[in-house]
């Protein structure tokens, strides 16, 4: 089925060949018929499905049939949950738009507010924003909400996880009733359902994921480790062969930082974001690890909500997540498009529980695997600089992306020489197979 059976018009077709669009992905198909008929949408689909081209269509085609840009006043509404993902939507939205004159802006945390202030009052039609960044404008009285005639709720399953629901159910509140209403969520759970309810009218539901959500061509391995042990693991499978690109998950702000600033020093050209780093060194950060300059990024599950890599060959879970499903969104970044990948997770004993959850959501086990030729270091140990928190100038250094600190063994590639540690092998100290049922 090509876009023009969808009933869009030629000028929202038009800028779409160009952009390498050439058949609807099923998401796509399904609802942008429904949309452009003005009916609300529920819909389930991941990541990597083209939902934000499903949307974003029949948005554009709706405000372009009148107006043209010429308003002051927003009249489309697109809600993300994180800084990231609402820049990436805004420059889908972007280029979806080339056909027409709609003027598209972000209102995120993290920047100055002023030049979005500047930016309404020259008028704009499809604001794309995070919640908390809305309130503030909201609270500015900079923006009005009257004008609004269609809303985005996109990943609500995660604004719902991020606490979001009430700031949402203000904007929402503020929006005219007759507004028309998409929201996509990764899940139909019983909270998206109530939040679908309360949001939307008679909603088409639309459900495009499949029952195993990760492709087929990832393969699943679990290390046990104790807790101490961990960072020497990470850099050893990261270090051992040829220098992959990877992305590395960690549940804590601390704990991105503490692991970033190890895998410097063992030579590894790493950066790290988190919801405490500044947008610019976010944006600086995902740009150097998409482009080489950096082969590891560090995150914690925010800050990598919406991230879009292509071809990422390695992704492994420093922390288990402590809830299952995220694990599907964590790896859902390795395998796409028929891609190999592969997803490592570090378990200690204390997260067996968590990787019983997990193996529920993946439809073969998953492997059990150990490092013969690993022996821990035992001089990162006992140095407290190990486990400091992060001096200024060293997240600046991460966040940049730059190479590994200074005296730090180095080889082609921006690894350690093979076997290489920074003090006296331990015997007995390599890890133990994982043994959970």
């Amino acid at each position: 089925m090509p876009f023009t059976a969808l009933g869009l018009s030629p000028r929202t077709i038009s800028p779409l060949a160009r952009l390498g669009y050439d058949t609807p992905t099923p998401v796509q198909a399904q609802t942008i018929p429904a949309a452009l008929q003005g009916r609300d949408i529920l819909a389930r689909a991941q990541t990597g499905t083209g939902k934000t081209a499903a949307f974003g269509l029949p948005m554009i085609d709706r405000l372009a049939a009148v107006g043209h840009g010429q308003g002051i006043a927003p009249r489309g509404l697109v809600l993300v949950p994180t800084r990231e993902l609402a820049l990436q939507v805004k420059d889908s939205l972007f280029e979806l738009a080339q056909g027409t004159r709609l003027r598209v802006m972000t209102m995120v945390g993290g920047e100055p507010i002023m030049p979005q202030v500047r930016t309404l009052r020259r008028g704009v039609d499809i604001v794309v924003a995070t919640p908390g960044r809305l309130i503030d404008h909201l609270d500015r009285k900079t923006i009005d909400l009257r004008t609004i005639e269609i809303v985005t709720l996109d990943e609500a399953d995660r604004m719902l996880d991020m606490g979001f629901l009430p700031p949402l159910k203000r904007v929402m509140s503020l929006v005219p009733a007759s507004r028309q209403t998409l929201l996509l969520s990764a899940t139909f759970s019983k909270e998206i359902v109530a939040v679908a309810r309360a949001f939307t009218t008679d909603p088409v539901r639309i459900d495009v994921a499949p029952e195993h959500v990760v492709a087929a061509t990832v393969v699943h391995r679990v290390f046990a480790v104790p807790q101490e042990q961990k960072r020497d693991v990470l850099a050893h499978i990261l270090t051992s062969g040829p220098v992959r690109q990877t992305l590395v998950f960690c549940r804590t702000k601390h704990g991105s930082d503490r692991v970033g600033r190890f895998l410097e020093g063992a030579g590894l050209r790493t950066a790290v974001i988190h919801g405490d780093k500044q947008q610019g060194a976010r944006k600086r950060a995902l740009a150097d690890f998409k482009s080489g300059q950096v082969s590891v990024l560090v995150a914690t599950d925010v800050a990598a909500r919406g991230l879009d890599i292509e071809k990422l060959p390695l992704v492994v879970n420093f922390d288990l997540p402590l809830v299952a499903q995220d694990y599907i969104h964590r790896v859902g970044r390795t395998g796409r498009a028929g891609q190999d990948g592969e997803a490592i997770s570090l378990a200690t004993t204390a997260e067996r529980a968590l990787l019983h959850d997990i193996q529920k959501l993946l439809p073969s086990p998953i492997e059990r695997a150990v490092l013969p030729d690993f022996t821990p270091s035992p001089v990162a140990h006992r140095s407290p600089q190990a486990h400091a928190a992060p001096r200024p100038h060293d997240a600046a250094r991460g966040a940049k992306g730059h190479g590994p600190h200074r005296g730090a063994p180095s080889r082609p590639g921006g690894g350690r020489p093979h076997g290489h540690r920074s003090g006296p092998r331990r015997p007995g100290g390599a890890p133990r197979a994982a043994t959970w049922r």
